[in-house]
């Protein structure tokens, strides 16, 4: 199990920020903030999978085919390759907590589908 994502580190993108809470073989942990009305990319991962934890405010989670409305104190379970994207609908930061399980974990494990941002 391999993960190249290191206790501390952070990016800026367009939707917002992420921080590396911590990290070890086959788990990262981190805090994730999505500006308001901002969204991440329809997305796929071959090597991990997330579980999302709401800590404040309000998400829109496509998953497969689904869409949840998520609140605080939800969780949703992403599933290896299942595409997925969460939006911010509301005024106020979305925040929540992204754990990644998985046999690689790094940032070069994204398929982008569509993106608001012109990442796809």
């Amino acid at each position: 199990m391999a993960t190249t994502y290191q206790k501390g580190t952070s990016d800026v993108r367009p939707w917002g920020t992420w921080e590396v809470l911590d990290s070890s073989d086959g788990y990262c942990v981190k805090k994730i903030c999505v500006k308001p009305s901002a969204q991440l990319s329809l997305q796929l991962h071959h090597h991990r999978a997330e579980h999302w934890i709401i800590a404040s405010g309000e998400a829109v989670v496509i998953l497969g085919e689904r869409e949840l409305r998520l609140k605080k104190d939800a969780a949703v379970y992403i599933p290896v390759e299942t595409k997925h994207r969460i939006k911010n609908p509301s005024a106020e930061d979305l925040i929540f907590i992204e754990v990644q399980t998985g046999d690689l974990l790094d940032e070069n494990d994204i398929e982008r589908f569509e993106d608001v941002y012109g990442r796809a």
